[in-house]
C-alpha cells in the first residue's frame, strides 16, 4: 500500500521465457505518518525557559524529503510562535519562555508533493521562577531595566519597559521589589512581585529633585514604609502607597538624597544632603521620626556620597573622591569606600585601599556600597573614571580584601 500506481507495456515473444521486474516506488501522494517520540517528554515539568524541542519521524527514510514546521502555544494566549517553518529538521531550540508557565507544541510534517500530516499536541511546563538574591539596574542599547540573579545562573529581566526603571531592592521580608521609574515624566517609587508581574505606583508626588534621580529611598527595617526624598523634604509612606507624611526639612539650601534605615541601637535613619552641587554633600544621623539631626561627615573636598547602615547599626560606609575634585557635572577620579562609626568616634577607614594590592584598580570609583546579608561582606560598584566602559558589581570583605566580580554591565545593586 501506498505505492505509485503505474501502467505500463510488456512485450511478450510467443515460446519465449521473458523476465520482468516489476519496481515499487512509494506514492508521493500518500499522507506522511505524524512525528513521535517527542523530548521533552509529553507533559515534563520543571522544564528550563530554553529547551530543545526534538521528535523522531515514523516509517521515512532519507529519499523523503520530509519537511517540518513547528508551532508554540503559550497557555492562557491565543497567540502562537512558529518555531520552524518548511524546514528539514528535526530539532528547534524555544527561547524566552516564561517561568512556571505550560507550553504546548505541534509539528506538522509535509513530503514532497505537499501533502501534511499534523503530530499530536505535546506539552511542557517550565521550572518556577528563582528566588533570586541579587537584584540590579542594567543598560542595554541605552534602555535601563531590573534584572535579578543569583550569582551564578543569567540574569533574569524583569522589567521591559521603554522608560528607566531603576535602583531596585528586595523588601526584608523578601515579598516585594521597590525601584524608581520615570514614566510619569518624574522618578515615581513603585513596587513588583519577583517575577516583574503586577507593578503598581506607590508615590505621586516623585522620588526627584536636583542630584536625585529616584535614588533617594529605603525600605524601613520592618518592610511596612517606605522613607523617600522629594528635593529638600524626607517623607514617610507606607508601603502601599498611604499615610504620606514629612520627616524632616533640609538645612537651608540643600536637598536630601541617598538615604538608609536601621532598626538597631534604638533606630536611626543616614541621609545625605546636597547643594546646589553634587560635590557640595554631608551625611547626617537622624532620628527615625525625623528630629536630632547630627551631623555625621561634613562637606569635604570630594564628591561624598551612598550612605548605609551595618547590620548592628553602629557603623555607616560610604563613599568619597579622595582626590577632592570638585565637579559640578559629578565627575570623580578616586572615589572609595569608607567607614564610620555612627556615634561619630574614631576615624574614617578606607576599605578601597586594600592591603597587599588587594585595593581597588587605579582609574576606577569604588560606587554605592551596601552591607552583605550576613553582616561580613559588602556588595559595591566599580567603575572607570571615564565612564567609558560598563559598570561592574563587586564583593569585598569588610577590610576591603578578597574583591570578587560578580556581575557586569551592572550598578544599583541590592543583596539581601
Amino acid at each position: 500500500m501506498d505505492y505509485q500506481q503505474v501502467v505500463t507495456n510488456v512485450t511478450v515473444n510467443d515460446g519465449q521465457t521473458a523476465d520482468v521486474s516489476i519496481v515499487l516506488t512509494k506514492s508521493s501522494t500518500a499522507a506522511p505518518t505524524a512525528p513521535n517520540r517527542p523530548t521533552p517528554a509529553n507533559q515534563a515539568t520543571a522544564q528550563p525557559t530554553t529547551v530543545l524541542l526534538s521528535w523522531r519521524p515514523v516509517g521515512a527514510t532519507a529519499s523523503d524529503s520530509l519537511r517540518y514546521d513547528v508551532a508554540l502555544f503559550e497557555s492562557n494566549n491565543l497567540n502562537q510562535r512558529m518555531l520552524l517553518t518548511n524546514s528539514k529538521d528535526t530539532a528547534v531550540t524555544a527561547t524566552s519562555l516564561r517561568y512556571s508557565t505550560t507550553y504546548y507544541w505541534q509539528v506538522t510534517v509535509r513530503n514532497t508533493a505537499g501533502v501534511t500530516a499534523r503530530g499530536p499536541i505535546w506539552s511542557f511546563q517550565t521550572v518556577a521562577f528563582p528566588t533570586n538574591r541579587y537584584l540590579f539596574a542594567r543598560t542595554v542599547v541605552g534602555n535601563t531595566d531590573i534584572y535579578s540573579a543569583d550569582g551564578t545562573a543569567t540574569p533574569v529581566q524583569l522589567t521591559f519597559g521603554s522608560t528607566v526603571e531603576t535602583a531596585p531592592q528586595l523588601s526584608p521580608t523578601r515579598d516585594l521589589i521597590a525601584y524608581t521609574s520615570n514614566a510619569t515624566g518624574l522618578y515615581q517609587l513603585y513596587t513588583m512581585n519577583h517575577d516583574g508581574s503586577n507593578p503598581r505606583q506607590i508615590t505621586t508626588l516623585d522620588v526627584d529633585g536636583y542630584n536625585n534621580r529616584g535614588v533617594g529611598y529605603r525600605w524601613s527595617p520592618d518592610g511596612a514604609y517606605f522613607i523617600y526624598a522629594h528635593n529638600d523634604k524626607l517623607y514617610r509612606i507606607n508601603r502601599d502607597g498611604t499615610g504620606r507624611m514629612e520627616l524632616a526639612t533640609a538645612p537651608a539650601g540643600r536637598n536630601f538624597r541617598e538615604c538608609d534605615w536601621t532598626a538597631e541601637d534604638g533606630g536611626h535613619l543616614v541621609v545625605q544632603t546636597v547643594g546646589a552641587d553634587i560635590f557640595d554633600s554631608e551625611l547626617y544621623i537622624y532620628n527615625t521620626d525625623g528630629t536630632n539631626p547630627r551631623l555625621l561627615v561634613s562637606n569635604l573636598p570630594g564628591r561624598v556620597d551612598s550612605p548605609s547602615f551595618s547590620i548592628d547599626g553602629l557603623t555607616v560606609v560610604y563613599t568619597r573622591d579622595v582626590t577632592g575634585f570638585n565637579s559640578a557635572a559629578g565627575r570623580q577620579q578616586d572615589a572609595r569606600i569608607f567607614s564610620r562609626r555612627t556615634d561619630g568616634t574614631g576615624t574614617p577607614v578606607d576599605l578601597s585601599s586594600g592591603t597587599n594590592n588587594s585595593g581597588k584598580t587605579l582609574g576606577t570609583n569604588d560606587l554605592t556600597p551596601h552591607f552583605a546579608p550576613d553582616g561580613f561582606h559588602l556588595i559595591f560598584v566599580n567603575r572607570t573614571t571615564d565612564e567609558v566602559a560598563p559598570p561592574e558589581v563587586w564583593t569585598a570583605d569588610l577590610d576591603g580584601r578578597n574583591r570578587t566580580r560578580l556581575f557586569t554591565n551592572a550598578f544599583l545593586p541590592d543583596y539581601k
